[in-house]
């Protein structure tokens, strides 16, 4: 899949927010996408249209971001295009929680990403969501399939071990560092490399592909740690960029850690 992307140049519009921008578009470029942020209701139909998937992340959240947010999904959902929420905080205000139903309602959204208090509040669960943090005292999975099952989509749960099921398909991921957590933007940026990866094949795929990219996201963790265990999180969250960049097909299959 990774050559296939890199092959495809797929274009990727991301409408998220303004604490991660720069990051999310360094690590797109790096694995092989061509990022574009555009958030302009008189623009983001014509641009989620003509990209090849569309992130919508809702970090830093308005009234005026959620209406153009729609507009895009609306536009991407008409061309068949697939779009990826990440409910950044949902769970922590009823005004984020609101507007992650408020998408779910009016867009046919392909993929859902967050972590396990996120995910649970888009469902009506109990989770515990600090800031854009959270955290789950229960069964991962069964929230994670509940999700997918309730919006007909793939639900991408992160955490320790990331669970990513479209209802039918499970699979576990058990890739990655625990010095995710200390860099800020390393989650939102997860949701536009799945939907770099799931931009590449068909809507039968989606689970499979953005397993892979959960895998090959946590490799390139995993690589960058051991470069930079003794330097501290500056140095991993820049070599974190570099690995996704230099992490080939190969290395990422002899990393894979994933039960199906």
């Amino acid at each position: 899949m990774l050559n296939q992307l890199k092959e495809m140049n797929p274009l990727i519009h991301c409408m998220t927010n303004m604490v991660v921008t720069t990051y999310t578009a360094n690590g797109l470029l790096a694995i092989g996408s061509s990022p574009v942020m555009a958030y302009a209701k008189e623009e983001v139909q014509d641009m989620a249209t003509a990209a090849g998937a569309l992130l919508l992340n809702i970090g830093t959240p308005s009234v005026e971001l959620t209406e153009a947010m729609i507009l895009a999904g609306k536009a991407a959902n008409k061309a068949g295009k697939p779009v990826i929420l990440d409910p950044v905080g949902a769970g922590a205000t009823a005004f984020r929680t609101d507007i992650c139903h408020q998408i779910l309602k009016e867009v046919d959204v392909s993929i859902v990403r967050g972590n396990a208090g996120e995910m649970a509040a888009l469902v009506g669960m109990s989770g515990v969501v600090k800031g854009v943090d959270g955290s789950l005292d229960g069964d991962k999975q069964a929230v994670a399939k509940k999700v997918a099952e309730q919006y007909s989509c793939v639900a991408v749960l992160t955490g320790d071990v990331d669970t990513i099921t479209d209802g039918e398909r499970l699979y576990l991921v058990s890739n990655g560092h625990e010095w995710l957590t200390k860099v800020v933007g390393t989650g939102c940026l997860l949701g536009g490399v799945v939907a770099a990866f799931v931009s590449t094949v068909n809507k039968s795929d989606y689970a499979e592909a953005a397993a892979y990219a959960v895998s090959f996201y946590g490799a390139a963790a995993e690589k960058a740690y051991d470069k930079t265990k003794n330097q501290g999180y500056g140095s991993f969250a820049q070599d974190f960029i570099d690995q996704l960049g230099l992490l080939t097909e190969n290395e990422a299959e002899q990393l894979r850690k994933v039960e199906s």
